[in-house]
């Protein structure tokens, strides 16, 4: 569905649902859709950006329009002290208008008890798109096609909706050159830039690798405590994501070392297989985040790594209940035969290998259900079965 130009996301309805109660913030990537979602909320609304000279003036003498329906701050955790300056607007005002806050930082901070929102908002986190949102709302919607465009040039909303693979490389080194340039300097007064430039380029060529501090540190000509610094400031701006080992039950478990995949597809460097875990991983990543973010759910992605070496990409813990394994596999149908070695300690969990290019879907002897990668991610659902 479009909607005055602009195709619908999946958070449209529930953040509808959620603005008359609670401030909402809403955070993720720069450029993910974060600006045209909030403005589809309706027709009146006062919106105001931190980055910008006169908006910035106008928020911090507090002289929107208030006889608009909805106010939206858009990158006000660049603020001094903004959720105190945020808390004291609504204590005054309440939700007149309604206030909508956005961000190419993380906000989910806001958890701890004592905090100062704590009570006054409910928080999402928007993605750029997959396969499940295309389907639901993108027309007309050609899922091979899609499968493909986003393997290669990633779901920010305006490469992939261009369709121009010469356009999206001209984007994504702006992209990246905006949070590079910018927000390091900004948010987190970083100055050795061309440091996080070089791991970022060593990070797209390690896609669904285990990382070793200390190796990239060797890499890099740095301590193993600056490596830590720098991936845990691109996680909070959100360049990459970071998927950790799960340990509970499985012996000889690998216990620390975490996996990093990128928000931005076309950032990996590797071939088609890697490719596609990282498209899992963001598909994955998503829906863990929409069910927690909107109805509450405990529900977490790790993958399975022994160190021996027996590994399963990904793994979906509901209630801290291990629910799903699932492997990733560009053309091999045969199921992996470490599914076997999990499932003595995981009996109860669903065993799915995805392929990228497969024939014909099927499920094995051992309860192995071997499926299409663009069917089952359009298709996806992590809820208990």
């Amino acid at each position: 569905m479009i909607h005055n130009g602009e195709m619908k996301r999946t958070l449209l309805q529930l953040i509808q649902k959620d603005i008359s109660k609670k401030i909402v913030l809403v955070a993720g990537p720069r450029q993910c859709g974060k600006t045209t979602l909030s403005k589809m909320l309706g027709s009146s609304y006062d919106y105001l950006n931190y980055d910008n000279d006169e908006d910035r003036k106008t928020i911090e003498s507090k002289t929107w329009d208030r006889k608009k329906t909805l106010l939206i701050l858009d990158e006000l955790h660049k603020m001094p002290k903004w959720k105190k300056w945020l808390k004291g607007i609504y204590d005054v005002e309440g939700l007149s208008p309604q206030l909508l806050v956005t961000g190419s930082a993380r906000m989910d901070t806001f958890k701890k008890a004592g905090d100062s929102l704590a009570g006054r908002h409910f928080s999402f986190r928007l993605h750029p798109f997959d396969l499940k949102e295309l389907q639901q709302y993108q027309s007309p919607f050609q899922l091979q096609k899609a499968f493909d465009r986003l393997l290669t040039i990633g779901g920010f909303p305006e490469p992939y909706l261009t369709e121009d693979s010469a356009f999206y490389k001209r984007w994504r080194r702006s992209h990246l050159d905006i949070i590079i340039k910018q927000d390091l300097i900004v948010l987190e007064n970083t100055t050795n830039i061309t440091g996080i430039e070089n791991l970022i380029r060593l990070l797209r060529t390690r896609v669904g690798s285990t990382i070793s501090y200390t190796n990239l540190a060797r890499d890099l000509a740095v301590d193993p405590k600056t490596i830590k610094s720098w991936l845990d400031i691109l996680e909070r701006l959100y360049v990459i994501f970071k998927v950790t080992p799960y340990s509970k039950k499985i012996k000889e478990t690998l216990l620390k070392a975490p996996k990093y995949y990128f928000y931005d597809n076309g950032q990996v460097e590797g071939d088609d297989g890697a490719k596609l875990e990282n498209l899992t991983a963001c598909a994955l990543l998503k829906e863990t985040h929409y069910l927690q973010d909107s109805y509450g759910d405990d529900i977490h992605l790790h993958f399975l790594r022994t160190k021996k070496g027996d590994e399963i990409d990904f793994l979906i813990t509901n209630n801290q209940k291990p629910s799903h394994m699932i492997e990733v596999k560009w053309s091999d149908d045969n199921p992996s035969r470490h599914f076997a070695y999990f499932s003595k300690f995981l009996p109860e969990v669903l065993k799915i290998q995805i392929v990228g290019n497969l024939k014909k879907e099927k499920t094995t002897d051992q309860s192995v259900e071997v499926r299409s990668a663009a069917e089952w991610l359009a298709q996806l659902n992590l809820k208990s079965q």
